[in-house]
């Protein structure tokens, strides 16, 4: 009779708290997108001017806030990316060390190698993308009825809702290796892990975070800004209206994630779709710099790619390197993307102005900004290109398809035992 921890629904009741893990920080992550105004607008308004939208004749009037130049409201991202870019990679290490138990992608990466991995990955990030959606649908009017501080208060009390999602899943996964006499592997490989296991991490590895990194360089730095540069380019938009229209990247990846998760993982061809993916979102930032085509069409388009993009580049990570070291891989990768996200955001501050007077930021400024995106867009397709000729010199892991998966690719986790200790003696014939 199988235990529980073999059922499927175990598994999915895992995934079910894994993606709760995440909803209210990535509601949180958002705000400032959606407060952009509030953060920027002056400290004081003349009396009779104060408006927190457009006026009837599409320009901006004074807002009342807390008068951010853009540099200064870009650094909060900054000081966000680069916190978590030295965390991350810490506990990565450290999960690694103590037996694996409380890194979400690690958990996913676990239960789902080899059955649905990319669609586990989609939900996971459907239900992140979820509190982002809600955050650019709500947070505005929120803000509009009850002001700044219970706002922030709100996304407070959802983070909550991580914390104990966090300890849930962690307690479920405790509780399932031990069941499929897992736990005793995974806690022996975790002591073997050293920081200098770093160094052996493959070349494809590498490729492959690099390739994340250039590709989120363009997204998330875009995402923060959007709202208030929707404002200033097209005439007549309100802020809920730019905030609605800003959200569409989430939007867009909120709905696709899930069956661009199934077709990747029926496919396969992790790595020409991760070329592919960076290549269609060129022409996004080629719009919004040189032409008045409506903003919602990027918008919606920068949503298809980047839905592809997370569910092809992420999933790929378990499948380059060992899994006793799959914490710092994945804490390592997001750490790197952090770091590259910081400084995207730091240029942007600086190329949109230190001036928080200026009630519009010039169309030049913008101009220059999505050309910045268009940068690391390029970098993106090169890191990608030669993340394929890596992979493909060595096993061709990334682009093999469904009907050419490499043996074990299928098995259940009851059945991972035996992968871990082909992967033991592996690593002590490298090393």
């Amino acid at each position: 009779m199988a235990v529980p921890a073999e059922r499927v629904s175990y598994r999915f009741a895992v995934l079910l708290f894994n993606c709760l893990l995440t909803f209210g920080s990535y509601f949180c992550f958002d705000m400032p997108g959606v407060l952009q105004q509030q953060l920027q607008g002056n400290l004081t308004c003349p009396n009779g001017t104060h408006h927190n939208s457009t006026g009837h004749n599409g320009t901006l009037e004074c807002v009342e806030g807390l008068g951010m130049t853009p540099a200064q409201y870009n650094l909060l991202y900054a000081i966000y990316a680069w916190t978590n870019a030295v965390v991350v990679i810490l506990a990565g290490f450290l999960i690694d060390k103590l037996g694996n138990r409380f890194v979400q992608n690690r958990i996913t990466a676990f239960w789902f190698k080899g059955k649905e991995l990319a669609l586990a990955f989609g939900l996971t990030l459907s239900f992140s993308r979820l509190g982002s959606v809600l955050n650019f649908f709500f947070t505005q009017q929120f803000e509009a009825k009850f002001g700044m501080q219970w706002t922030l208060w709100g996304g407070s009390l959802l983070c909550v809702l991580g914390l104990v999602s966090a300890l849930t899943v962690s307690v479920l996964d405790k509780v399932g290796m031990k069941q499929l006499g897992l736990d005793g592997i995974i806690q022996q490989e975790s002591k073997k892990v050293r920081i200098q296991d770093i160094q052996h991490l493959p070349l494809h590895y590498w490729l492959l975070v690099l390739t994340i990194m250039f590709f989120y360089n363009g997204v998330f730095p875009f995402v923060a800004d959007a709202s208030k540069f929707i404002q200033d380019k097209y005439p007549g938009y309100s802020q809920q209206a730019a905030a609605y229209i800003a959200g569409a990247v989430y939007d867009s990846s909120l709905v696709l994630s899930a069956a661009v998760g199934i077709l990747i993982d029926y496919v396969g061809l992790r790595g020409v779709f991760a070329v592919g993916c960076a290549t269609l979102t060129l022409p996004v930032f080629a719009l919004l710099a040189f032409t008045f085509v409506p903003p919602l069409v990027s918008t919606i388009w920068l949503g298809i790619t980047y839905s592809f993009a997370a569910a092809s580049m992420w999933p790929s990570i378990p499948l380059v390197v060992p899994q006793a070291t799959l914490g710092t891989a994945m804490g390592l990768a997001t750490s790197v993307q952090m770091v590259g996200v910081g400084l995207s955001n730091l240029v942007v501050g600086h190329i949109l102005g230190t001036k928080s007077s200026e009630l519009k930021i010039p169309l030049w400024r913008w101009q220059q900004m999505m050309i910045f995106m268009l940068a690391n867009t390029v970098a993106c397709i090169i890191a990608s290109i030669g993340l394929n000729v890596v992979d493909k010199k060595q096993d061709g892991t990334l682009n093999r398809t469904r009907k050419g998966a490499p043996l074990g690719q299928d098995r259940d986790p009851a059945d991972a035992a035996q992968l871990l200790e082909d992967e033991t003696r592996t690593e002590g014939s490298v090393s």
